[in-house]
């Protein structure tokens, strides 16, 4: 009996990631390549036009293969130019007159669910951003009890109590009680940052308070990150975050869910809050956490922790690409995999190349150079493991940032979301036996016509490599889908080819 109870443990996560990210992987037929796309970037204008665009776009989006966007917050933050990071009312989607406006950063609650019922119509699916370790651009301040601690140490007290008047009481005006009558209160929250009686910025835990566990352990304890934390271990609010969440879905008609800044909050709690959701919904609500850390070990703790019920972003990968692109073609391109998230739980890692936080002038800017983006969107485009998920900023440019903006990457991201689209299928053979040049190759799938294909990256001065396709692909002619190299190459009829790349290049062939 002990046996099986060790083997039942050990399949169990596999058991959750083919429930929950199966229908958006290769493995689940030849015919569901999904692929996400991040439809924004930090510097967008303050127009109330990014619903529009986004509906206005869905029919490009579907054309391009794009199978689900993940949406910015959509509800009312600090103020109409807030991105929506700094969230005060999540049941405001631009619906009230509140923080001086009644639209967001990006639009109208109805223009918003025009953009949804457009990409709906589109099989795209859409994933809500979820915003809820903190509470920003609070209606009026409460006389709490509080101590100081230290910012290195969350742990360690360094001040006696003290009386504090902290940013905590959200009444909501504008919306009063429609779609929730709770109202939050300091007891509510574990802490602050802000003394606004003597203007003072500090680090402040509120008296009977206990920072939330199990969180990130930097910083000794990271529940406290911004604004005033959300307490989850007073049961009012983990109820009420619950209701919200039912409701965020069920009133956008949302498919899934990225949640915010996950190494600050409970992780027993967004297990739950999962759960509920899916249950309360009866949907699959695809879930990918932000767990923002270069670090392997941390980010399987807290798979482990969520019971793999969700996914992660695999920001390994991403410095895997950061480092790759900034070291001169010193790089060791065999070692892109090392350390990654889909290296060990390929049905849970959601890959990517940049996002808002790593674009530049931004608080994680770790931005992938622009010569090596081709390349690491070939990387998780085309490859079997993983859910890729395309950055905004990537394909139409960003804006801010003056001179270090990333420039709009659309005619070279895709014709690699064609080879995604069309090609990528079936089994994978690895060539990652060199330094520079490192490649790999689909032998395609009976169920998708003409798929198949042979994909090569490098950062050093560019080569060849030969690599099987399979020999059901014998005497086909194929072609480097991205233009860069121009002669064919002619499968042999043991289903081999000598493919070429030029220096710092991708080059992905297909038949012709």
């Amino acid at each position: 009996m002990k046996q099986y109870k060790r083997l039942y443990a050990r399949l169990l996560p596999l058991l959750f990631a083919l429930i929950f990210l199966l229908p958006h992987s290769a493995a689940a037929g030849a015919s569901l390549n999904g692929t996400l796309m991040q439809y924004f970037e930090w510097y967008m204008p303050n127009d109330g036009q990014h619903w529009k665009r986004l509906q206005n776009d869905s029919a490009y989006l579907a054309e391009h293969g794009i199978t689900a966007v993940w949406i910015p917050p959509a509800y009312k933050g600090t103020s109409q130019d807030d991105v929506g990071y700094g969230a005060y009312d999540l049941y405001d989607l631009g619906e009230f007159h509140q923080k001086g406006t009644v639209r967001t950063k990006y639009g109208t609650k109805g223009e918003l669910q025009s953009a949804i019922n457009s990409l709906h119509s589109r099989d795209i699916n859409v994933y809500g951003d979820v915003v809820i370790n903190h509470k920003g651009g609070a209606d009026a301040t409460e006389d709490v009890t509080a101590v100081e601690v230290d910012p290195a140490d969350r742990n360690r007290v360094i001040s006696g109590e003290q009386r504090i008047k902290a940013w905590t009481l959200f009444h909501f005006p504008g919306r009063g009680s429609t779609y929730s009558n709770f109202k939050w209160h300091w007891y509510h929250f574990d802490g602050t940052d802000w003394d606004e009686s003597r203007k003072l910025n500090r680090i402040y835990k509120f008296q009977g308070k206990a920072w939330d566990w199990e969180v990130s352990n930097e910083n000794g304890n990271y529940d406290y990150l911004m604004y005033a934390d959300i307490d989850y271990d007073h049961p009012d609010v983990a109820a009420e975050i619950k209701r919200w969440g039912t409701w965020y879905a069920n009133e956008l008609q949302l498919d899934g869910f990225r949640l915010d800044a996950v190494k600050h909050i409970k992780f027993s709690f967004l297990r739950d809050w999962v759960h509920h959701v899916r249950e309360k919904t009866g949907k699959e609500m695809f879930t990918v956490a932000e767990y923002w850390q270069n670090d392997l070990g941390a980010l399987e703790n807290y798979l482990n922790k969520t019971n793999f019920n969700h996914s992660v972003f695999d920001v390994p990968l991403h410095y895997q690409f950061h480092a790759a692109s900034t070291q001169g073609g010193g790089y060791d391109m065999r070692k892109l995999l090392n350390g990654t998230v889909v290296s060990k739980h390929l049905l849970k890692a959601v890959t990517f190349v940049d996002n808002h936080d790593t674009q530049p002038g931004q608080s994680l800017e770790s931005t992938v150079q622009t010569w090596f983006k081709p390349l690491a969107y070939a990387f998780i485009l085309t490859r079997e493991s993983g859910y890729p998920q395309v950055f905004y900023g990537d394909m139409y440019g960003t804006k801010g940032a003056s001179q270090r903006e990333i420039p709009a990457l659309k005619h070279k991201i895709e014709p690699i979301l064609k080879a995604r689209k069309q090609y990528a299928y079936g089994v994978q053979h690895d060539y990652f036996d060199h330094h520079d040049i490192v490649g790999w190759t689909r032998e395609g799938d009976s169920s998708v016509a003409n798929s198949g294909l042979a994909a090569l990256i490098t950062d050093g001065p560019g080569g060849t490599k030969r690599m099987y396709v399979g020999r059901q692909n014998a005497g086909e002619t194929w072609h480097d889908i991205t233009g860069n190299r121009s002669e064919p190459v002619v499968i042999n009829s043991e289903g081999w080819g000598e493919f070429h790349v030029n220096g710092g290049a991708v080059s992905i062939y297909v038949q012709r």
